[in-house]
Protein backbone atom coordinates (compact mmCIF):
# COMPACT_ATOMS: atom_id res chain seq x y z
CA UNK A 1 0.00 0.00 0.00
CA UNK A 2 1.47 3.47 -0.89
CA UNK A 3 2.48 5.81 1.83
CA UNK A 4 0.22 9.21 2.02
CA UNK A 5 2.31 11.64 0.66
CA UNK A 6 4.73 14.16 2.56
CA UNK A 7 3.55 18.09 2.60
CA UNK A 8 6.45 20.17 2.09
CA UNK A 9 4.47 23.16 2.44
CA UNK A 10 2.43 25.38 5.00
CA UNK A 11 -0.78 23.51 4.16
CA UNK A 12 -2.77 23.97 7.52
CA UNK A 13 -1.96 27.46 7.22
CA UNK A 14 -3.49 27.55 3.67
CA UNK A 15 -6.39 25.67 4.91
CA UNK A 16 -7.13 28.24 7.36
CA UNK A 17 -6.59 31.01 5.15
CA UNK A 18 -8.97 29.23 2.33
CA UNK A 19 -11.82 28.20 4.94
CA UNK A 20 -11.92 31.98 6.12
CA UNK A 21 -11.96 33.22 2.39
CA UNK A 22 -15.02 30.91 2.03
CA UNK A 23 -16.79 32.06 4.81
CA UNK A 24 -16.20 35.76 4.02
CA UNK A 25 -17.29 34.95 0.40
CA UNK A 26 -20.60 33.54 1.59
CA UNK A 27 -20.83 36.37 3.68
CA UNK A 28 -20.25 39.01 1.36
CA UNK A 29 -22.69 37.57 -1.59
CA UNK A 30 -25.47 37.40 0.96
CA UNK A 31 -24.81 40.96 1.60
CA UNK A 32 -23.71 42.62 -1.11
CA UNK A 33 -25.55 40.24 -4.12
CA UNK A 34 -28.54 39.49 -2.04
CA UNK A 35 -29.95 42.08 0.67
CA UNK A 36 -28.08 41.16 3.79
CA UNK A 37 -29.51 38.40 6.34
CA UNK A 38 -32.46 38.16 8.81
CA UNK A 39 -34.12 36.22 11.13
CA UNK A 40 -37.41 37.70 10.90
CA UNK A 41 -40.09 36.31 8.59
CA UNK A 42 -41.72 39.71 7.81
CA UNK A 43 -42.75 40.47 4.59
CA UNK A 44 -39.56 42.37 3.30
CA UNK A 45 -37.19 39.93 5.28
CA UNK A 46 -37.95 36.56 3.50
CA UNK A 47 -35.53 36.84 0.77
CA UNK A 48 -32.28 37.67 3.89
CA UNK A 49 -34.14 35.00 5.77
CA UNK A 50 -33.49 32.85 3.12
CA UNK A 51 -30.00 33.79 2.79
CA UNK A 52 -29.25 32.92 6.74
CA UNK A 53 -29.17 29.14 5.41
CA UNK A 54 -26.26 29.06 2.84
CA UNK A 55 -24.38 31.03 5.15
CA UNK A 56 -24.39 29.15 8.27
CA UNK A 57 -24.28 25.64 6.30
CA UNK A 58 -20.90 26.74 4.63
CA UNK A 59 -19.93 28.02 7.81
CA UNK A 60 -20.73 25.65 9.89
CA UNK A 61 -20.25 22.07 8.12
CA UNK A 62 -17.36 23.34 5.69
CA UNK A 63 -15.25 25.67 7.60
CA UNK A 64 -15.83 25.25 11.06
CA UNK A 65 -15.54 21.26 10.59
CA UNK A 66 -12.70 21.47 8.47
CA UNK A 67 -11.01 23.34 11.57
CA UNK A 68 -11.99 20.44 13.41
CA UNK A 69 -10.96 17.53 11.88
CA UNK A 70 -7.26 18.80 11.71
CA UNK A 71 -7.39 20.03 15.68
CA UNK A 72 -5.75 16.59 16.01
CA UNK A 73 -2.33 18.11 14.18
CA UNK A 74 -3.37 21.89 14.83
CA UNK A 75 -3.97 22.05 18.76
CA UNK A 76 -1.13 21.92 21.06
CA UNK A 77 -1.49 19.89 24.30
CA UNK A 78 -2.47 16.36 25.55
CA UNK A 79 -5.15 14.33 23.81
CA UNK A 80 -7.92 15.16 25.89
CA UNK A 81 -7.34 19.01 25.02
CA UNK A 82 -7.55 18.40 21.01
CA UNK A 83 -10.62 15.95 21.65
CA UNK A 84 -12.19 18.60 23.58
CA UNK A 85 -11.55 21.54 21.14
CA UNK A 86 -12.60 18.84 17.88
CA UNK A 87 -15.49 18.06 20.06
CA UNK A 88 -16.71 21.63 21.23
CA UNK A 89 -15.89 23.11 17.38
CA UNK A 90 -18.07 19.94 15.77
CA UNK A 91 -21.36 21.04 18.52
CA UNK A 92 -20.89 24.84 17.26
CA UNK A 93 -20.65 23.61 13.48
CA UNK A 94 -24.35 21.50 14.26
CA UNK A 95 -25.95 24.21 16.20
CA UNK A 96 -25.21 26.88 13.34
CA UNK A 97 -26.34 24.49 10.47
CA UNK A 98 -29.23 23.18 12.60
CA UNK A 99 -30.32 27.26 12.27
CA UNK A 100 -30.01 27.69 8.75
CA UNK A 101 -32.03 24.45 8.07
CA UNK A 102 -34.61 26.04 10.40
CA UNK A 103 -34.33 29.37 8.14
CA UNK A 104 -34.54 27.55 4.90
CA UNK A 105 -37.25 25.58 5.87
CA UNK A 106 -39.07 29.00 6.95
CA UNK A 107 -38.69 30.38 3.98
CA UNK A 108 -40.00 27.75 1.76
CA UNK A 109 -43.21 27.24 4.03
CA UNK A 110 -43.81 31.13 3.75
CA UNK A 111 -43.25 30.99 0.21
CA UNK A 112 -45.20 28.18 -0.49
CA UNK A 113 -42.71 26.49 -1.69
CA UNK A 114 -42.25 22.20 -1.75
CA UNK A 115 -39.66 20.88 0.85
CA UNK A 116 -37.00 18.36 -0.29
CA UNK A 117 -37.52 17.84 -4.16
CA UNK A 118 -34.18 18.95 -5.25
CA UNK A 119 -30.80 16.70 -5.03
CA UNK A 120 -29.26 19.38 -2.97
CA UNK A 121 -31.94 19.03 -0.32
CA UNK A 122 -31.57 15.33 -0.31
CA UNK A 123 -27.65 15.78 0.45
CA UNK A 124 -27.86 18.27 2.42
CA UNK A 125 -30.53 16.65 5.09
CA UNK A 126 -28.63 13.40 4.61
CA UNK A 127 -25.28 15.53 5.36
CA UNK A 128 -26.64 17.41 8.53
CA UNK A 129 -27.95 13.51 10.09
CA UNK A 130 -25.04 12.11 9.18
CA UNK A 131 -23.08 14.61 11.19
CA UNK A 132 -25.18 14.64 14.05
CA UNK A 133 -25.01 11.02 14.79
CA UNK A 134 -21.62 11.19 14.11
CA UNK A 135 -21.17 14.21 16.97
CA UNK A 136 -23.33 11.64 19.39
CA UNK A 137 -21.56 8.47 18.58
CA UNK A 138 -18.01 10.68 19.14
CA UNK A 139 -18.98 12.05 22.42
CA UNK A 140 -20.95 9.15 23.87
CA UNK A 141 -18.22 6.57 22.83
CA UNK A 142 -14.91 8.40 23.38
CA UNK A 143 -15.76 11.28 26.00
CA UNK A 144 -18.39 10.59 28.37
CA UNK A 145 -19.76 8.31 29.75
CA UNK A 146 -17.41 6.12 26.97
CA UNK A 147 -17.55 2.67 25.68
CA UNK A 148 -15.80 -0.15 26.29
CA UNK A 149 -12.43 -0.76 25.01
CA UNK A 150 -13.17 -3.44 22.87
CA UNK A 151 -16.00 -0.33 21.77
CA UNK A 152 -14.00 1.91 21.36
CA UNK A 153 -11.38 0.10 19.09
CA UNK A 154 -14.46 -1.06 17.07
CA UNK A 155 -16.13 2.22 16.32
CA UNK A 156 -12.22 3.97 15.55
CA UNK A 157 -11.90 3.98 12.09
CA UNK A 158 -15.59 4.07 11.57
CA UNK A 159 -15.18 7.16 13.07
CA UNK A 160 -12.41 8.53 11.34
CA UNK A 161 -13.88 7.09 7.81
CA UNK A 162 -17.26 9.18 8.55
CA UNK A 163 -15.94 11.94 9.69
CA UNK A 164 -14.22 12.11 6.08
CA UNK A 165 -17.11 11.14 4.31
CA UNK A 166 -19.04 13.54 5.59
CA UNK A 167 -16.63 16.33 5.12
CA UNK A 168 -16.56 15.42 1.06
CA UNK A 169 -20.60 15.33 1.25
CA UNK A 170 -20.99 18.88 3.12
CA UNK A 171 -18.35 20.55 -0.14
CA UNK A 172 -20.70 18.42 -2.57
CA UNK A 173 -23.72 19.41 -1.05
CA UNK A 174 -22.12 23.40 -0.85
CA UNK A 175 -21.69 23.02 -4.38
CA UNK A 176 -24.63 21.83 -5.53
CA UNK A 177 -26.39 24.85 -3.93
CA UNK A 178 -24.63 27.15 -5.47
CA UNK A 179 -25.06 25.34 -8.79
CA UNK A 180 -28.65 25.34 -7.84
CA UNK A 181 -29.23 28.84 -6.90
CA UNK A 182 -27.48 30.16 -9.94
CA UNK A 183 -29.68 28.25 -12.30
CA UNK A 184 -33.14 29.14 -10.16
CA UNK A 185 -32.01 33.12 -10.27
CA UNK A 186 -30.94 33.01 -13.98
CA UNK A 187 -34.22 30.83 -14.80
CA UNK A 188 -35.67 33.62 -13.16
CA UNK A 189 -33.91 36.23 -15.09
CA UNK A 190 -32.94 37.89 -11.53
CA UNK A 191 -29.24 37.38 -13.20
CA UNK A 192 -27.30 36.81 -16.38
CA UNK A 193 -25.35 33.68 -17.05
CA UNK A 194 -22.37 35.75 -17.33
CA UNK A 195 -23.11 38.25 -14.59
CA UNK A 196 -20.58 39.09 -11.84
CA UNK A 197 -22.66 37.23 -9.42
CA UNK A 198 -23.00 34.35 -11.37
CA UNK A 199 -19.05 34.16 -11.85
CA UNK A 200 -18.35 34.68 -8.58
CA UNK A 201 -20.75 32.10 -7.02
CA UNK A 202 -18.91 29.55 -9.82
CA UNK A 203 -15.63 30.84 -8.57
CA UNK A 204 -16.64 30.17 -4.50
CA UNK A 205 -17.55 26.56 -5.67
CA UNK A 206 -13.92 25.91 -6.86
CA UNK A 207 -12.83 27.62 -3.66
CA UNK A 208 -14.55 24.74 -2.01
CA UNK A 209 -13.26 22.33 -4.32
CA UNK A 210 -9.46 23.37 -3.43
CA UNK A 211 -10.33 23.57 0.07
CA UNK A 212 -11.64 20.09 0.54
CA UNK A 213 -8.40 18.95 -1.49
CA UNK A 214 -6.43 19.99 1.37
CA UNK A 215 -8.21 19.85 4.10
CA UNK A 216 -7.73 15.98 2.79
CA UNK A 217 -4.54 16.24 2.15
CA UNK A 218 -3.56 17.39 5.18
CA UNK A 219 -5.62 14.71 7.17
CA UNK A 220 -3.75 12.07 5.09
CA UNK A 221 -0.31 13.62 5.55
CA UNK A 222 2.32 11.83 7.94
CA UNK A 223 1.50 13.47 11.68
CA UNK A 224 -0.16 13.04 14.45
CA UNK A 225 -3.84 12.55 13.13
CA UNK A 226 -7.70 11.47 14.73
CA UNK A 227 -6.21 7.90 14.71
CA UNK A 228 -3.18 8.54 17.25
CA UNK A 229 -5.13 10.95 18.86
CA UNK A 230 -8.29 8.56 19.80
CA UNK A 231 -5.91 5.95 19.75
CA UNK A 232 -5.00 6.44 23.36
CA UNK A 233 -9.23 6.22 24.33
CA UNK A 234 -9.28 2.88 22.74
CA UNK A 235 -6.38 0.90 24.28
Amino acid sequence: MAAAPAVRFPVFGLVRLLGLAAAAAILFWAVHFRGGMALSTEEESKLPLFNVHPVLMLIGLVALNGEALLAYKTVPGTKKLKKLVYLAVQFLAMFLSLIGLWAVWKFHDERKIDHLYTLHSWLGLTCFIFFSLQWAAGFWTFWYPGGSRSGRAFLLPWHVFFGIFIYVLAIATSVTGLLEKSIFMQSAKMIERFSTEAMFMNSLGMLLVLLSSLVILALVSPGPSMIDTYRGSSE
